[in-house]
């Protein structure tokens, strides 16, 4: 993490000390939370709309802060070590940006609707086999979060692998700007955030915003299935690097540099080959044809930085992802369940549906679907689309949860009368009625927006003690 005396830590942001007596003061970490306090660290008041952490400064200080960012407009600072700014949240993404550049670090951007918690993970994987690395921890993919990944940073880190999400245009334009990446990936272009961008062009031109902060001949890997892609990088508007240069991967043989070129599904994984890795297959230990193209995306990087074939197996045979993606969980009963928890939208939902399908061995293969939030006028047609999409043989029963997903279980029903689908608005009644049906020999897929907090109903389900 970020260790420098508190004068540099002025200069770094851009602020003024209240009192050069404290220029010597040792700084060791930042933190924006009062309630998260750490003795030696800089406390950044941030200001929201219903909240100023102005006013918890002065606790900060009395409670071990080694100093704290003041914003101007907000008074008469507490007496102590204070660091003047115009803007506490400007000044962080300053400070994390210089920090970056002191660090003298590799960065790897990555950005897409859906698949870049996992693809950040396999990255990191792959890379930590031969280079010291740092990534975003959890979610820590916006305007706050990325600049307090950064300066969580040890000193010694040689490559960076930072997320970056968006709900809007320029957000990623911005965190662009802070990491300044040699390396993008963009996974793919969803309907996630159609609510606010009205369109999925527009949401493809927020993506591409990644590589507007790009250093000159960096590296843009990207979805090449997606046609939106290569038409936003050839619009004048897009602002791109000098020299930048471009990686496709994905399905199609014909429009990408690296492709499959073979897959076997197992009850733990995926053994695949692709074009450019066709030795050995590897051992994914991951559920879903997309997490092969999400590897693909990881592989590309690798290769970028130079590492060996081996480490590249062990990385894999390795990889820790992020919780609520696609992990497999065995209840004590028997019980498989797959939770896929932590969000959702069209695609992902497909491609959770067919990673369910492809799984063999079990009695019944049971999906638990409910509401995709924020996809804009045309949602009740997304969740019909996925209830057509769940009917077409690919599970033995259906069950969906939220005002949205009724329009998933009326579709599903017309596409297959004979496929027992339950809707359900409670989730304490789903939960209840779903217990008595499954058998230790089933498998249960969970998914939804995180909005619709079904990890509680895969916590039902591993608990219960089943007799079928």
């Amino acid at each position: 993490m970020i260790t420098k005396k508190l004068g540099e830590v002025a200069v770094m942001c851009g602020g003024t000390l209240t009192h050069d007596h404290d220029c010597d003061i040792q700084v060791k970490g930042v933190f924006t939370d009062s309630r998260k306090l750490v003795g030696g660290r800089l406390f950044v008041p941030l200001v929201g709309e219903k909240f100023d952490g102005h006013a918890f400064a002065a606790a900060a200080l009395d409670g071990g802060a080694s100093g704290v960012l003041w914003q101007r407009d907000r008074g008469i600072p507490p007496e102590g070590p204070v660091i003047v700014v115009e803007d506490t949240l400007a000044a962080l993404q300053t400070l994390s940006k210089a920090y970056l550049a002191d660090v003298g670090c590799r960065v790897v951007g990555i950005t897409g609707s859906n698949g870049k918690t996992t693809t950040k993970d396999m990255i990191y994987a792959l890379l930590e086999t031969s280079f010291k690395v740092h990534k975003t921890g959890g979610n820590f993919n916006n305007h706050i979060g990325l600049p307090l990944t950064i300066l969580e940073m040890p000193a010694d880190t040689e490559i960076a692998v930072l997320e970056m999400g968006m709900s809007g245009r320029h957000e990623i334009e911005s965190l662009s700007a802070i990491a300044n990446p040699e390396v993008a990936v963009i996974t793919n272009i969803g309907e996630a955030h159609l609510l606010q961008l009205g369109s999925r062009h527009e949401i493809a031109r927020a993506k591409l915003e990644i590589i507007s902060g790009m250093k000159p001949g960096g590296l843009l890997i990207y979805h090449g299935d997606e046609p939106l892609l290569p038409l936003v990088l050839s619009e004048t508007e897009t602002v791109k690097p000098e020299g930048l240069k471009t990686f496709t991967f994905g399905m199609d043989q014909d429009k990408n540099d690296d492709y499959p070129t073979g897959m076997m599904f197992h009850g733990k994984g995926i053994i695949f080959t692709s074009h450019l890795h066709a030795e050995e297959g590897l051992e994914l230990p991951l559920l879903g044809q997309h997490n092969v193209i999400n590897c693909l995306a990881a592989l590309a990087v690798a290769d970028y930085f130079g590492v060996s074939g081996g480490k590249i197996r062990e990385g894999i045979s390795g990889l820790q992802l992020t919780g609520m993606r696609i992990e497999q969980i065995v209840a004590p009963s028997g019980l498989t369940v797959l939770n896929d928890a932590y969000n959702a939208s069209p695609l992902s939902m497909k491609a959770a549906i067919d990673a369910l399908d492809s799984l063999k061995g079990y009695r019944h293969k049971i999906a638990v679907l409910g509401d995709m939030l924020e996809l804009g006028p045309n949602e009740l047609e997304f969740h019909a689309e996925v209830g057509e999409y769940a009917a077409s043989g690919k599970v033995d029963m259906l069950y969906t949860y939220g005002s949205l997903s009724a329009e998933t279980a009326k579709a599903a029903q017309l596409e297959r009368p004979e496929l027992p689908v339950y809707h359900f608005s409670d989730k304490g009644e789903l939960a209840s009625h779903l217990t008595g049906q499954v058998h230790p020999k089933d498998i249960v897929l969970i998914k939804a927006s995180r909005g619709m907090k079904m990890e509680e109903l895969v916590d039902a389900l591993v608990k219960e003690d089943l007799h079928n």
